[in-house]
């Protein structure tokens, strides 16, 4: 029988290999995050259909497709750096987020598709986490 430590090892050493970025945050913490601060606009099931669409001047994208609008990798960086206000969204009215420091921070790490690491906070790793998992595969 394998060790769990054996199975994540392995895990781990497939992803290096095949260059895939995960993050390492909690999606379940991301999940409660994304339906307090997301939802809104991107609607509960994170396809741009929220509540406030109507009265955005740029629609909301498709949460769920990022991966596929990036040759079926998820695009860590570019997500990362859009919530945490380095990738400014103009149709915020403000660099996201404009929920003030809740994202800011620097406390987590992740690695971008290319492997490289990128500093950021532990509410944005869990709401990649969260948002890694709702990808149409």
């Amino acid at each position: 029988m394998q060790t769990p430590t054996l199975i994540t090892a392995a895990l781990a050493l497939v992803a290096a290999l095949t260059g895939a970025a995960q993050a390492e945050g909690n999606a379940r913490n991301g999940e409660a995050i994304y339906e307090r601060y997301c939802a809104a606009c991107h609607g509960a099931d994170a396809t741009g259909d929220g509540p406030m669409q109507a009265v955005l001047t740029v629609q909301p994208t498709d949460l769920t497709a990022l991966s596929a609008g990036n040759d079926g990798v998820f695009p860590m960086g570019r997500v990362v750096k859009r919530i945490d206000g380095r990738d400014p969204l103009v149709a915020h009215g403000s660099p996201m987020p404009i929920y003030g420091d809740f994202f800011q921070g620097q406390d987590a790490a992740l690695k971008t598709e290319s492997g490289q690491p990128i500093i950021t906070s532990t509410p944005v790793t869990d709401l990649i986490a969260y948002l890694e998992g709702l990808q149409i595969r």
